[in-house]
């Protein structure tokens, strides 16, 4: 008997089988919610919309108020740098202990109120709620949402407390020595164990028992719109010492003050806000949070224990993106998909999934490949069947399915990363590839021929005029395929591991359907079946199926939903 006439006939062995009928599948398991899409879908973009009547009064307004409030803060920036450079005059740029003595009791004070009137002279009216605390009850300081370079409204209203900040920006002109008078904590992109450092002179100044100035940290680490926190770093709470929350709102019809990776530029923000009558904001200090036994040992729980007790205060919701969401959204545009493609809730897929940030960017540069023909930067039903070399088909249309976690009939950036972590690399096992290349291996001489490999397809995918050259051309050298070149494709290629196991899955599943005596005795149903033209099943004829616990193992590969 021809093996591979036989492997034609498996698809109308298997109930429903047949094209236009996805054929009897194994239970499925509910989604987890846990990788359900966030409440906010992209916290880092901003578009202020100005109507005609908007543009004419700010083009007015501007005349005047522009001039005056751009000379007012040279002005203010001008006394700043004096007074900061007296009182970090002969200090060491780094600074191994805090200014004290008549350089701050005289210098520090007048800093403030310049503080205040720069504020006060880009026409913010500032309302502060709430009471600050000491440097003995809350040695630092966390605020949130961070949206804006003029979120430094925060530092001047907290009493100009040190900051974390990046060593290039001491070295900035007039702003550059107006930093180092904050006494700041620095950090350096050059230097490998900058983040160590970092945290041990955090940790240094904030059990200083109020030797030190308080910090002001925005944990966030990056500037969102404001419709959510996203995921809090753990710097500042590595400490395990009381922290004061401090909310940000700017409560204004017109937002000319937001400044997200995608929207206003600097100078664009800067140009809209001194242009309006007055910019409202709100500072509201909120009672100090005392980490417990249990948060002072885990930062992390600490951090998503102050972003909850913020968010409620907020009313906002929280979501798991981080500032590497920011460098995917930089990398798909380098890639000419859209920015917001690259998003994935970094925090939560490389937690749940362990997979760092090279791995998720090496998987954005495969996701390029397959959806740069499309539009919106998404895989649609006939990308994906493209990238497969394979034709549109239930079984395809299946996997689709699995992918498209929210059914909206198209795949996005962070549905991939998900599919190929959860529904792929887990059936692409020594095991299960092995198990297919048996399955393709029809006369088992070890080597899958195009014919052999064209009839399994056929028969898995339902299509019996499909055209498999050219897939099988890719993962041949020669004539045929080893099992190591099997081994090789299938390891680099994950996607196809789920067509395997729906193969598998849908064999089984007409297995375990059938009486158990008959299962109990396949080689019985094999002759029986052998005699009607047209109807011989290949699980019959593999020898290796044809033992009740080797079904019973298929069972236990399948791979349900995430």
């Amino acid at each position: 008997m021809n093996r591979c006439a036989d492997a034609r006939a498996v698809a109308a062995t298997v109930p429903g089988a047949d094209v236009g009928n996805a054929g009897l599948r194994p239970p499925m398991v509910p989604r987890q919610a846990s990788f359900f899409p966030p409440p906010v879908l992209n916290p880092f973009v901003q578009q202020t919309r100005l109507g005609v009547a908007r543009r004419i009064q700010i083009f007015f307004l501007g005349i005047i108020l522009l001039p005056i409030r751009a000379l007012l803060v040279a002005i203010i920036l001008l006394l700043s740098w004096s007074l900061a450079a007296i009182s970090t005059a002969c200090c060491p740029e780094k600074l191994t202990h805090p200014i004290t003595g008549w350089k701050r009791k005289i210098t520090h004070p007048v800093l403030k109120f310049l503080g205040h009137a720069m504020f006060f002279s880009m026409g913010f009216v500032v309302t502060v709620k709430g009471k600050i605390a000491t440097p003995l009850e809350a040695p630092i300081f966390v605020v949130a949402p961070h949206s804006t370079f003029f979120d430094g409204i925060a530092c001047v209203a907290a009493g100009l407390p040190s900051i974390v900040s990046r060593n290039e920006n001491v070295q900035v002109p007039l702003v550059g020595r107006i930093l180092r008078a904050l006494q700041p904590v620095l950090v350096s992109r050059v230097d490998p164990d900058s983040r160590k450092n970092t945290i041990n002179e955090i940790i240094r100044r904030a059990t200083s028992g109020g030797e030190w100035p308080q910090i002001l940290v925005f944990p966030e680490g990056t500037c969102t719109n404001r419709s959510c926190l996203i995921t809090f770093k753990p710097g500042a709470f590595i400490p395990g010492v009381p922290v004061q929350p401090i909310l940000l709102r700017y409560p204004n019809k017109l937002d000319t003050v937001t400044w997200t990776w995608q929207g206003y530029t600097f100078i664009q923000l800067c140009v809209l806000t001194w242009c309006q009558p007055f910019t409202r904001v709100e500072v509201e200090f909120m009672p100090v949070q005392v980490p417990s036994d249990e948060e002072r040992c885990d930062p992390v729980l600490f951090a998503s224990t102050i972003r909850n007790v913020m968010a409620e205060a907020l009313k906002i919701p929280v979501t798991d993106h981080t500032y590497e969401d920011c460098r995917l959204m930089i990398s798909a545009g380098q890639l000419t998909l859209p920015m917001e493609a690259g998003l994935v809730e970094f925090t939560k897929i490389s937690r749940k999934l362990k997979l760092d940030w090279d791995g998720i960017r090496k998987h954005l540069d495969e996701y390029a490949a397959i959806a740069s023909s499309s539009k919106g930067g998404r895989i649609g039903i006939e990308e994906f069947a493209e990238y497969l070399k394979l034709p549109v088909s239930d079984v395809l249309r299946q996997l689709f399915a699995l992918f498209d976690r929210n059914h909206d009939g198209s795949i996005d950036f962070r549905e991939y990363v998900i599919g190929l972590a959860v529904l792929c690399n887990p059936a692409n096992t020594e095991e299960i590839i092995q198990v297919a290349f048996k399955l393709f291996d029809v006369d088992e001489d070890g080597f899958i021929t195009e014919e052999e490999f064209s009839t399994i397809l056929q028969a898995s995918l339902g299509v019996p005029d499909l055209d498999v050259s050219g897939l099988f051309k890719e993962i041949a050298q020669g004539d045929s395929v080893s099992y190591e070149e099997f081994k090789s494709f299938a390891l680099k290629h994950p996607e196809y591991a789920k067509i395997f196991t729906t193969y598998l899955d849908l064999q089984t599943c007409h297995v375990f359907s059938l009486p158990k005596e008959v299962q109990a005795t396949p080689s019985v149903l094999f002759r029986e079946k052998a005699m009607a033209p047209h109807s011989s099943t290949l699980a019959w004829e593999i020898p290796w199926m044809e033992e009740p616990g080797r079904l019973q193992s298929m069972g236990s590969l399948r791979v349900g939903h995430d």
